[in-house]
């Protein structure tokens, strides 16, 4: 395999070098539909009655804490949506901070999260809502009890929850607030497309192995396919480049160093997907096996089920453990053994003295003991 591009000869792409989404879909309608229906897609955006999944309505928009004294309130105005800190100071006096929600991050599969600015400057807000439950939560890694509006967003959560932005530090979290371009646009795993779209807008037709200046993460090499995916599915790392220099084809390690983990090290669910599939059998006995092989990031897909059929293509159901008890049914359904739902333990909400665990489906693929042995 060719050396990597030392990642200190390349230029952080300009905002002219991206099209946007609208003028992608102007030629692929077909796969541009289907992914603005997806996770993905809705990674992050602009608060709005589509977008916002808790209730704003009386009695169910209230968060109690684990403080008596404090509760947290979310309203909705002509003006927008917002969180309220509501602490009181005796029984005739109490204090607010009221705050707007400015951006939604997540897509409600699991959960979302709030950002608003003071100034350039962007924070995180101390509610989430929390699909499992359909409820308000302490936002993760908050103290419950006690209100917090000062947890800066810093470019690595940016990095993975959107697709642009201008960052102008000091301080970590200040971005030029007309910049951000929000959810996973088809140009975060393409590569910038102007030049792209310049070439197909010419009259002439292009002439034979002519480039088409786009990336098809599907024609890179494994470890260049799956390093598109590891930017945001490998956990937070520590960049060694700023953030978005990164582009499809790249090889990763250049500009992020994530977590070494040995074999006997436990992986959490959450955020290390790319790690865990790595360190499953199936991933090490193949020569091809990517994310790919499994994913469509361009459909929504939604039931594991589903994802069956691709394990078939290597596995006959008579190997199976449960195949003598069983039977043929097993066919239906390899995901939830082999890839059980479990509890992560590096995410989680502490809310009015409950501690709360998002469910993620492990990407290790193997034989689990319990519920899932075979």
């Amino acid at each position: 395999m060719p050396a990597s591009v030392s990642a200190e000869e390349k230029k952080l792409p300009a905002r002219l070098d991206y099209v946007g989404d609208p003028v992608c879909r102007s030629c692929h309608q077909e796969k541009a539909q289907t992914y603005l229906q997806t996770a993905h897609h809705s990674a992050s955006s602009w608060p709005s009655p589509h977008t916002m999944k808790g209730s704003f309505t009386p009695d169910s928009n209230v968060l109690k804490t684990a403080n008596p004294f404090l509760t947290y309130e979310m309203t909705q105005t002509e003006q927008g949506y917002f969180e309220t800190a509501v602490e009181k100071i005796s029984a005739t006096k109490k204090t607010t901070r009221t705050e707007r929600i400015d951006v939604v991050t997540g897509s409600a599969r699991k959960g979302q999260t709030y950002l608003f600015w003071k100034g350039d400057l962007l924070y995180q807000l101390p509610v989430t809502y929390w699909t499992e439950t359909d409820s308000w939560v302490n936002s993760p890694s908050f103290p419950d009890g006690s209100p917090h509006f000062d947890k800066d967003i810093i470019p690595r959560c940016l990095e993975c929850h959107a697709s642009y932005f201008e960052w102008m530090p000091p301080p970590a979290n200040r971005y030029r607030k007309t910049s951000l371009v929000l959810g996973v646009t088809c140009e975060k795993c393409h590569g910038p497309g102007r030049e792209h779209v310049a070439r197909h807008r010419l009259k002439s037709p292009m002439s034979p192995g002519t480039s088409e200046a786009i990336v098809n993460p599907s024609s890179l090499a494994r470890d260049r396919q799956i390093d598109v995916c590891a930017l945001c599915h490998s956990g937070n790392g520590t960049p060694i480049q700023p953030a978005l220099s990164f582009l499809p084809g790249d090889v990763l390690e250049d500009y992020i160093v994530f977590p070494y983990y040995s074999p006997e090290d436990a992986v959490d669910v959450h955020g290390s997907q790319v790690q865990m599939l790595r360190r499953s059998k199936c991933f090490q006995s193949s020569a091809t096996m990517t994310c790919s092989t499994c994913h469509n990031v361009h459909t929504p897909q939604l039931d594991a089920a589903s994802f069956s059929p691709h394990c078939l293509t290597c596995h006959q159901p008579k190997q199976c453990g449960q195949y003598v008890k069983l039977g043929e049914q097993i066919v239906h359904n390899c995901i939830d053994c082999h890839m059980p739902v479990q509890e992560s333990h590096m995410l989680f909400s502490n809310t009015n003295g409950k501690k709360l665990l998002p469910k993620v489906r492990n990407h290790q693929i193997g034989i689990y003991a319990g519920e899932n042995a075979h």
